[in-house]
C-alpha cells in the first residue's frame, strides 16, 4: 500500500484505518512464523485469528471445535502513528485485569510512512507487556501516583468491571472506569510512565536518515494559525538541536535548508 497526496497534518487520521491492516499483518506474520514459536509442533491444532471489536484483538485459537482449551493466549494490538503531535500513544486501555489471562499480551505497534509524508507504512520495534500487568498498573497509577486536581478520595476511586472471565463476549462490559466524573484521561497508559524508556529509545531510531524525534518535532510545527516566521524559528531550533546532538555545528544550516524545502512541500508552495 502506497500513500500519497495527504496533508502531513492529517496523517494521524490514518491511525484508525491502518489499525485493522496492522492487525491482519500481525496475524498473517505470526501464522507464517510457526516454525519460530512452535518448532516442535506442540500447538499444531492452533492458529492465530483476528476477532475485531472484541478483547483481545488476536487470539491463538483451536482450529477444531472439540479441542480444549479453545484459546491459549490473546494479543491486544494498538497501532501508533509515531510522528503524531503528541509524543506518545494516545490509546486508552480500560479492560479490567480480571479479564486478562496470564499469557495475554498488550502490544503497541509504532508506524510511519517510508518517505515521511508519503510512501508505504513501515513499523518499528513494538512495545510488549503483559495485558493483566498493564491493566493493574493503570489502576495503581490512577489511584496512587497520578497528580489529581482534587485531593478527595472519590477522585482516586475506580469502579471495577464485574466481568471476571477470560476472552469475554463482545457484549460484556469489561472496562474499568473512574469513580468520579473527572476521568477523561483514564486508560491513557503512556501517561502512566510505563512506556517512557521504550519511547525514549524508539525516537532515537532513524527515518530517511534523520532521527524520529526530529521528524516528530518538525511535523508538530504545522498547526492552524502558525505563521511563516513561527515555522522558520522552529525549523532553525530543530536543526540546531540535531546538529548539536551529532557534534557538527556546520550541519545546522544544511538541515535548516532541507527542513525548509520539506516545509514548502507540506504547505504546497
Amino acid at each position: 500500500m502506497n500513500i500519497n497526496g495527504v496533508l502531513a497534518t492529517d496523517l494521524f487520521a490514518f491511525n484508525s484505518s491502518l489499525g485493522a491492516t496492522v492487525e491482519k499483518q500481525v496475524v498473517d506474520s505470526l501464522n507464517k512464523l510457526r516454525s519460530v514459536w512452535d518448532p516442535k509442533q506442540h500447538y499444531a491444532l492452533y492458529e492465530f485469528e483476528r476477532q475485531p471489536q472484541t478483547f483481545p484483538d488476536v487470539v491463538l485459537k483451536a482450529s477444531a471445535p472439540d479441542v480444549e482449551p479453545t484459546v491459549l493466549m490473546g494479543i491486544e494490538l494498538k497501532g501508533w502513528y509515531v510522528l503524531a503531535k503528541e509524543k506518545e500513544p494516545s490509546f486508552r486501555y480500560k479492560v479490567t485485569p480480571a479479564s486478562c489471562a496470564s499469557a495475554d499480551l498488550l502490544v503497541v505497534v509504532p508506524w510511519a510512512l517510508s518517505n515521511v509524508i508519503s510512501g508505504s507504512p513501515i513499523v518499528f520495534e513494538p512495545f510488549v507487556m503483559g495485558a493483566r500487568y498493564a491493566a493493574e498498573y493503570r489502576n495503581w497509577y490512577w489511584q496512587h501516583k497520578r497528580q489529581h486536581k482534587r485531593r478527595g478520595a472519590s477522585n482516586r476511586g475506580i469502579k471495577l468491571s464485574s466481568v471476571n472471565r477470560f476472552y469475554p463476549a463482545k457484549s460484556d462490559m469489561i472496562s474499568d472506569r473512574p469513580a468520579s466524573g473527572s476521568g477523561g484521561n483514564f486508560g491513557r497508559l503512556a501517561r502512566a510512565g510505563v512506556m517512557d524508556n521504550y519511547i525514549s529509545r524508539l525516537f532515537e531510531e532513524k527515518l530517511a536518515g534523520i532521527q524520529l524525534a526530529a521528524w516528530q518535532r518538525f511535523l508538530s510545527i504545522f498547526t492552524e494559525g502558525v505563521t511563516d516566521k513561527d515555522i522558520d524559528v522552529a525549523l532553525q531550533k530543530i536543526a540546531d538541536n540535531v546538529a548539536n546532538s551529532v557534534g557538527d555545528p556546520k550541519a545546522a544550516e544544511k538541515l535548516a535548508e532541507k527542513f525548509r524545502e520539506i516545509a514548502d512541500m507540506i504547505e504546497g508552495k
